[in-house]
């Protein structure tokens, strides 16, 4: 069978070949990258602090699809004048000390950080209006633990309900707490802030940005209202943002994170083992559960069980823990 096309037709002939330039092993040092914080994230721009001053980045295309979050640690080459209209690159993103993450839900193998290098997860939920919602305070815990910062229960509207009834599902775990109402004096959440960066987290209508804007008053934080109808709040903050905490009268300040209310908290990411790890005194005495054991309550021969029974474990405290690890499968909200 001849061929279709003889070798005078157009078509006989082969297309040309893109022509690409050899790869070269050399690489840009940049030297005279200077060192900045990223403040805030909006739309693959980044508003960064470079020695005080705010200045505009995007993401060099090195990084590939490298994320970057609000509190990474960075290095940055160009413009980093501030100046209306100027633009700089992020060229590197420098080893995180710890990172927040999320999943959109338990089945869903992407993981999310939600910002990096805070070493305090501030835990707001309000008292009423909207009621608390035991489950979500239980898996931001879950995630902070597993992230190795130290959470913190910040309980907003004291004034309209007593804080007693949530705060005894939380002693035996020894987490640190403190109550806020309206106009009230915020000097012992500023103490517990001061010299930390910490991560605001809760849902819509909690009071966040409210208690942002009294810690902060040059913040101008957006301040919604909850539903009365569905009993939940409105989303006022649209992206994390990064502020720095005025200077008491021992002259230190610190650094707080707000975050967009949330509704859910997904922890595909955190497995069984990670979690025991955080409560050192329990995990010792899991040394000889038999193998795959998560500790849960209806695992036969765990150790917990065991050390309950001689008396050498708390048992509020184990049931504390035991209710942060069955958060994990908890999904409706």
């Amino acid at each position: 069978m001849s061929n279709r096309y003889g070798e005078h037709d157009q078509e006989h002939y082969e297309r040309p070949r893109r022509r690409t330039r050899p790869r070269t092993k050399d690489r840009p040092t940049y030297d005279d990258a200077v060192d900045g914080v990223v403040v805030t994230v909006d739309r693959g721009r980044y508003t960064l602090l470079v020695d005080g001053a705010k200045v505009m980045a995007m993401k060099a295309r090195p990084l590939g699809r490298k994320g970057v979050v609000v509190g990474d640690r960075v290095r940055v080459v160009g413009d980093t004048s501030g100046d209306e209209g100027s633009l700089s690159r992020i060229v590197e993103v420098t080893e995180r000390v710890t990172t927040l993450r999320r999943t959109a839900d338990d089945d869903d193998p992407v993981e999310r950080v939600i910002v990096s290098n805070a070493d305090q997860l501030a835990i707001v939920t309000a008292l009423a209006d909207p009621e608390p919602q035991p489950r979500l305070i239980d898996r931001a815990l879950v995630a902070a633990f597993d992230a190795g910062m130290q959470p913190l229960l910040v309980l907003t509207k004291a004034d309209l309900a007593d804080p007693e009834t949530l705060l005894s599902t939380y002693r035996s775990l020894g987490v640190p707490w403190v109550v806020t109402q309206r106009d009230g004096d915020l000097a012992e959440v500023r103490a517990r802030l001061v010299g930390r960066t910490s991560v605001l987290v809760g849902s819509s209508g909690v009071g966040k940005s409210t208690l942002v804007n009294a810690l902060v008053p040059t913040a101008h934080r957006g301040v919604g209202i909850v539903n009365a109808v569905t009993g939940r709040g409105r989303h006022t903050s649209t992206s994390a943002f990064m502020l720095a905490l005025p200077p008491g009268p021992d002259g230190r300040g610190g650094w707080i994170i707000d975050t967009p209310g949330i509704r859910s908290f997904g922890l595909a990411h955190v497995q069984p083992e990670d979690l025991i790890g955080a409560f050192p005194d329990l995990d010792e005495m899991t040394e000889d559960c038999p193998r795959g054991c998560t500790h849960g309550e209806d695992e036969p021969e765990c150790g917990l069980d065991e050390a309950v029974t001689a008396g050498q474990a708390d048992p509020e405290r184990v049931e504390s823990f035991r209710r942060l690890l069955a958060a994990r499968s908890y999904t409706a909200y």
